[in-house]
């Protein structure tokens, strides 16, 4: 159908028979009849450039024409939409096992973030390579302008999921373009420290461990209080993350039925001392299954107390191990896992108790745990494979990232083969 129009202003540009380029205010914009869906298709060229805009709209008028010969609707789905269908089809791939759902929930996460930045309601198919150019820039800055504590491994790992997504509704034809030209940022350079990941020092989980001990001694003086459920098993998932330096996906996922007391009961009277925890291989990063042992130190034999009170009536412990080894064990209902956010409120309020400092400036999170978990581990002399074991982890990846030389293992590493008397150093 050509256009009814046949007089066109000096900014207006008729593109073979069926479509218009135009500009409003600056920008030259685009319309094209759409007969078998009976409407306009309207988007932006986004140039100022008259030949430019011109050029961009034959382009366009050949892609849309092209779909419409093959049965295909013109008219695009909107951001939220194109997330929404990506992230059914990353579901699949948690039912299939092609991916944990600690994996699914971080893409997720990314793509939030993405929504946020470049709008719900955005049109898939009018957005164009540069769109994202300068996504770093907007995404480690708040509404308010203010600078937000993001890193940029974090930004460009989201970069990575956003265009993994671009790439699959391409392949779907929801898209014109497969994905986004992100202004590459510049390497970082942190010296000797470029591979340390961000830790606590000793006599931080010193003062730590007290005050946590402190926290959820408090928060059980009320256990009929939601809040106080919520703060004392958040407490008691802390605790458990610093002794056993799992992931947060790994930890969350645990039930009953993965930990094991390794010593009888009867035998002692402090049950769940040395435990052997298991990591099921659809729950973990790495999808292998692996075990290991640790000292409790309490925490797990805490949380089973707490656990016992959703239980009417007396039952032993014996027995009440067997009612809930199908339960979550840092659950609130033992069917709902505590939230990330509900983490990060107690692990704020304890960091100020402990009086910890410099938390934004190191990029102290909960996850630190696990990187103190790793490092005593190795400056212990721990053998990195065993310690790789342990954690889920490679070698290659411990002694990259994990490994943090303490002034103590200097001086160890210095001493090794002498003994100190009067004052000198001599010889083994």
């Amino acid at each position: 159908m050509a256009l009814k129009k046949t007089q066109f202003a000096e900014d207006e540009v008729q593109i073979y028979d069926e479509a218009l380029v135009y500009k409003r205010g600056e920008y030259w914009q685009m319309r094209v009849w759409l007969a078998k869906e009976r409407k306009y298709a309207r988007f932006s060229l986004k140039t100022r450039n008259r030949s430019t805009a011109i050029d961009k709209g034959k382009l366009h008028y050949h892609e849309v024409m092209a779909m419409q010969l093959q049965g295909k609707a013109y008219f695009s789905i909107t951001a939220k939409m194109g997330v929404d269908l990506y992230l059914e089809h990353r579901r699949v791939d948690v039912v299939n096992g092609f991916i944990v759902s600690g994996r699914y929930a971080t893409i997720r996460t990314h793509l939030q973030h993405w929504l946020n930045i470049i709008g719900r309601d955005s049109k898939l198919k009018e957005m164009e390579r540069t769109d994202c150019e300068e996504y770093f820039a907007r995404r480690t800055k708040s509404k308010a302008g203010e600078k937000l504590r993001i890193s940029q491994t974090t930004v460009e790992n989201e970069q990575s999921t956003i265009n993994a997504m671009m790439v699959w509704l391409h392949k779907r034809r929801e898209t014109h373009i497969d994905g986004f030209d992100f202004k590459k940022l510049k390497a970082i350079d942190r010296g000797l420290e470029a591979n340390r990941r961000n830790t606590f020092t000793d006599a931080e989980i010193a003062r730590w461990t007290a005050e946590l001990a402190s926290y959820i001694a408090d928060a059980e003086q009320n256990l009929s209080a939601a809040n106080d459920v919520m703060k004392a098993v958040c407490g008691y998932y802390l605790g458990f993350s610093l002794v056993t330096g799992l992931r947060r996906g790994e930890q969350l996922q645990l039930k009953w039925s993965d930990i094991e007391d390794m010593e009888r009961v009867e035998a002692r009277t402090k049950p769940f001392d040395i435990i052997r925890v298991t990591v099921r291989g659809e729950t973990s990063k790495v999808r292998k299954t692996r075990k290991f042992a640790v000292k409790d130190s309490g925490y797990v034999r805490g949380l089973l107390q707490l656990t016992r009170q959703r239980h009417t009536g007396k039952i032993t412990e014996r027995d009440l191990i067997r009612a809930v080894r199908d339960e979550l064990v840092f659950s609130v209902d033992g069917k709902t896992a505590i939230t990330p956010r509900a983490i990060g409120i107690h692990f704020d309020k304890l960091i100020e108790l402990s009086k910890i400092t410099d938390v934004a400036a190191r990029g102290l999170v909960p996850y630190s745990f696990r990187h103190y978990f790793i490092t005593q581990r190795v400056n212990s002399n721990l053998p990195p494979a065993t310690v790789a074991e342990m954690c889920g982890t490679s070698i290659a990846q411990i002694e990259k990232t994990y490994y943090h030389t303490t002034v103590d293992k200097m001086v160890s590493n210095a001493l090794a083969g002498y003994y100190v008397k009067d004052g000198m150093l001599i010889p083994n």
